[in-house]
């Protein structure tokens, strides 16, 4: 059971950054399509963006296509989360999970997750 450690959450102001990053245990970690969802209170996990194992291939949600980006470090085992330009809607716990089969969109799709980072961002 390979095991997801997210860091780098904190609060922030309206239009502000932070960087999320996320670092796996597993020495196969470079092999695998990597995810970051979020969850904000009384809501559904939601999925926010997605890498392949080669770092060739991204897609985001349409909430934030534009202001995040994900990228990975396969060297360091390491997965990142770039937010730019936040809004209050942004608020959430921010998980990084291991995708294992089927659409990258869903959370069934993913087998092992982080415990989160919380992100606030205040208006």
């Amino acid at each position: 059971q390979v095991l997801l450690v997210e860091s780098g959450g904190g609060l922030v102001q309206a239009g502000g950054s932070l960087r999320l990053s996320c670092v796996g245990t597993e020495r196969t970690f470079s092999s695998y399509t990597m995810g970051w969802f979020r969850q904000a209170p009384g809501k559904k996990r939601e999925f926010v963006a997605v890498i392949s194992w080669t770092g060739g291939f991204t897609d985001y949600a349409d909430s934030v296509k534009g202001r995040f980006t994900i990228s990975r470090d396969n060297a360091m085992n390491s997965v990142y989360l770039q937010l730019n330009r936040l809004k209050p809607e942004d608020t959430a716990v921010y998980h990084c999970a291991r995708h294992g089969s089927g659409n990258y969109y869903n959370t069934g799709s993913y087998d092992s997750w982080g415990q989160g980072t919380q992100v606030t961002v205040s208006s």
